[in-house]
Order: C-alpha cells, then structure tokens, then sequence
C-alpha cells in the first residue's frame, strides 16, 4: 500500500516516520518546508501538492488542526480528493467535529473514495512506542486494509463503528479527562484543608483505587501548566461535545459539569 501523509507536527512527525521506516511507500506534503527537513534523510518522497501526493497515494493519512484544515487539503484547490482514483482511502486523524466526519466521506464517496476517521490519543510518547490509540469509524473493509499501517505506530486500534464513531469516542474521552482534572486538584484541595500533605496523599491515591491519568498530570505540574499546554485543545473538545450532547438532546451528566469547572480553573472556559 502506498501511504500518503499530511500534517508533520509534533504528532503527525513521528507517525509518518514509523510508517516510512516499517517500508511503505510513503509521500509527504507540507506548507512549511522546514516540516520536511527530518525526513530528508529516509525514503519518503514529497509532493509539491495534496492532489500530488493523492496522486502517489493508496492512503492518505491527515493529522492536520481543525474542520476548516481538513476541508481545505481535501477539497480545496489542488486538494486531496482532485488527485485520489476509485478505491482509496483517506484516514483522518485530527479531533474535529464528527459531522464533519460524515460529509467529508459522502463527498468522497461519491468519486469511489472512502473516508473514515481515526483520531488518535496519547501523544508523541505513545508514538514512540508503537502505543499510540487509534479510535477508528467507517466501513470495516477499508478499517482492516489501514490496520497494518495504522499498527505501525499504534496499539490499539478500536473500530467503533460507522464514520464519526472514532471522532465520538475520542471527545468523549477527553470529555472525562477534563472532568478528572477537577475532580482530582478539588480532592488534593480538601486534604490540604484536612490536614494531609498532598503530595503523600497524591502518593497514596496514585497507587489506590482512586488513580488516574489526570491525577498523574496534576500531581506533575499545576493547573496552570495545564492551561498553558492543553487548554485550548481540551476547551475546544468539550465545546465539540457540548454541542453534540445538546444536538442530539442527549444528558452530559456530571462530567460536563466537572469539565467546565476544569476550564474555569486553568482559564479556558467555554
């Protein structure tokens, strides 16, 4: 399979990276040609186009930032799906809304392209280990055609469902990350009130029935940090999710409500 991919940020890099060192194929498109520096040395090949790079492409793997970047490298001029013949597939990985998701693969679709999304969650760290999750939606015969790339640098890949499932799953995830950063620093909070030193408590609930991730980022830095590195992105996702859980008249329960609190701590409030 030959694998196009697009978005060489601090995640997109690595991912491209172990694609192109476990021998596939791989073209490379990039708006800032200091994205492509690191990869001067491999076997990738750079398009000077998306619709190029669809050209040279069985996959087209997107980890660009938002709905508008995606709509843009697909559809814009010389965009992805101007270069793709019938029977390619396009795996979108960035967090956008999943309706997006949906119109972008009926688009598609209608020139024998399918779309499904991919979002991933864990990081460059993860990436580096094989370990990054992949929550994937769409038709299962293109999810196992991608699998083995995808398995490149991931570990699990989860097929949830029709296209939008994985975009879904992962706000939904964030969606409680969020509300157990609040939950967490409000608890550390009270046992400072109570008398107990919070970095022994954190000690004891990091290895209790209690633990969570958010705990760990907390008890690593501060909420402000936090702010600072993640809450533009986690204000998006929760908004993303408000917006789904109102749409679809749906109950965010009290993870919504914790995850507001969480925003308001670290500045970002919806």
């Amino acid at each position: 399979m030959r694998v196009g991919f697009i978005g060489l940020g601090s995640q997109g890099a690595p991912m491209a990276q172990r694609i192109v060192a476990a021998g596939y194929r791989t073209t490379l498109w990039a708006r800032r040609p200091a994205t492509l520096e690191p990869f001067a040395d491999t076997t990738a090949e750079v398009a000077h186009t998306p619709r190029a790079l669809a050209q040279a492409s069985d996959l087209v793997c997107l980890c660009v930032g938002n709905d508008a970047d995606i709509r843009d490298v697909l559809t814009g001029e010389d965009g992805v799906l101007g270069g793709l013949a019938p029977g390619a597939i396009v795996a979108v990985h960035s967090t956008i809304h999943p309706d997006t998701c949906r119109e972008l693969a009926d688009k598609a679709a209608a020139q024998g392209v399918t779309l499904i999304d991919a979002a991933v969650s864990g990081g460059a760290p993860a990436v580096a280990q094989g370990r990054l999750l992949v929550m994937v939606g769409g038709p299962v015969e293109a999810v196992d055609l991608c699998r083995p790339v995808f398995e490149t640098y991931a570990d699990p890949v989860v097929h949830l469902g029709d296209v939008g499932a994985g975009q879904v799953t992962k706000l939904l995830n964030n969606l409680l990350f969020t509300a157990n950063l609040a939950t967490s620093a409000s608890t550390l909070a009270l046992g400072r009130d109570l008398g107990v030193d919070q970095d022994k408590l954190g000690e004891v609930i990091a290895h209790g029935s209690a633990n969570s991730f958010a705990l760990g980022r907390i008890l690593a830095g501060t909420m402000a940090r936090i702010g600072e590195h993640a809450g533009h992105t986690l204000r998006k996702d929760i908004q993303l999710l408000a917006d789904l859980a109102t749409g679809s008249e749906a109950d965010a329960g009290v993870a919504l409500t914790a995850a507001d609190a969480t925003l308001g701590l670290i500045g970002h409030a919806r």
